[in-house]
């Protein structure tokens, strides 16, 4: 009664919103940038990139569903469609499923789990371990923009009582100038978090941009330069007195690894986990055991990783930084019946079975581009 009878993949793109990514006057150029992180041609069009709806249905009649991350290949898909179809959902190793490709393999955990607690009368929390919050604290987000924009979307996100802010940039942002107006307009009403993704690249430039930028308006910095430079990051922790991040990303075919140098040299003072929810939660329990921080990262997605992403969050023990969990201020559309719910900057964890959360269909077809099913 608990084996697979049938899959379905939906192939679906989701528009961002009119004016939530860049600034119109910021233009971003950066071709290689955006090849590395699978957005098309420029990094804004991330969100024309197509993802895939997965629907796992079992013989009992229940159904799991899950989502891949964007740009996933369709090949690899198909083929691990094939490959559960006819397993026991309940016999599988559910942190070992067999699928190798990290862009399609949360998808499939997804749906299982999501399947598994239906049964098992359970939220995903409590399958991955158990749940220390039912509220989520979120970064309010958005791309680069001029310093007057910084400050509105700030704005905009202290008055619905978000704590922290994370903006992207590049080493072309101004960013003093964005932290001068975000404290102006806001106060000390909501602290910062800028994210190069790797673009300062290196501890020099750091240097020069953070420059003239008040500390006491920051939260810190993410990933400003190079992963492979474990010392810089320990340096700008040292010299910059603003606490330093690390995002490990394991969809970007990153490694739990990764994370050993930064834990042996004391590099950091706290992490963003995006990947499997098993491997997330391991991470942060490594974390938990060097006495720091973690929060769950994205690639902006959908309602239905979002929500995952929700579970993650509630069953890792020191997920306690707001998380990248926002998808509904840059995405036209979520995909699921009952939006996630936010108070005062927190996201609330649904509380039925399994995900808790039901497939708009309706929204499904509207954004459909292709489907196939095993």
């Amino acid at each position: 009664m608990t084996f697979i009878k049938t899959i379905k993949a939906t192939q679906v793109v989701v528009p961002a919103k009119p004016g939530s990514l860049n600034s119109e006057d910021v233009i971003d150029k950066d071709a290689a940038f955006a090849q590395k992180f699978l957005t098309g041609e420029r990094w804004t069009e991330f969100a024309n990139q197509p993802k895939w709806i997965i629907e796992i249905s079992l013989t009992n009649g229940l159904t799991g569903i899950g989502e891949t991350y964007r740009s996933a290949s369709e090949e690899l898909l198909l083929d691990a469609m094939k490959t559960f179809v006819g397993q026991d959902v309940l016999k599988l190793n559910w942190r070992r499923l067999p699928v190798s490709d990290q862009r399609i393999y949360e998808a499939f955990e997804t749906a299982v789990l999501d399947v598994v607690g239906k049964i098992l009368n359970v939220p995903v929390a409590q399958l991955l371990g158990g749940i220390y919050r039912n509220r989520i604290d979120c970064f309010g987000w958005t791309g680069r923009r001029t310093p007057e924009d910084a400050a509105q979307k700030a704005y905009e996100a202290m008055q619905k009582g978000h704590k922290a802010f994370k903006f992207k940039c590049s080493d072309e942002d101004p960013v003093r100038l964005w932290t001068a107006e975000i404290k102006k307009k806001c106060g000390d009403g909501i602290k910062i978090l800028l994210d190069p993704n790797q673009r300062w690249t290196d501890v020099a430039t750091t240097l020069r941009l953070m420059e003239g930028v008040e500390t006491d308006t920051m939260l810190g910095l993410e990933d400003p330069i190079l992963h492979a430079d474990v010392a810089g990051f320990k340096y700008l922790r040292q010299t910059l007195g603003i606490p330093m991040y690390r995002h490990i990303s394991l969809p970007y075919t990153q490694d739990i690894r990764d994370m050993i140098a930064f834990v042996r040299t004391d590099a950091v003072d706290g992490y963003n986990f995006n990947g499997s929810a098993y491997n997330c939660v391991l991470l942060a329990e490594i974390a938990h055991l060097e006495g720091k921080s973690c929060w769950r990262g994205s690639e902006v997605d959908l309602g239905i990783s979002e929500t995952m992403g929700l579970h993650i969050a509630a069953a890792s023990v020191n997920c306690t930084i707001p998380s990248d969990i926002f998808g509904e201020l840059v995405r036209e559309n979520d995909l699921i019946v009952n939006p996630i719910q936010f108070e005062n900057g927190a996201a609330l964890l649904p509380s039925g079975a399994g995900l808790g959360i039901a497939l708009d269909e309706e929204a499904l077809h509207h954004y459909k581009q292709r489907e196939m099913s095993v």
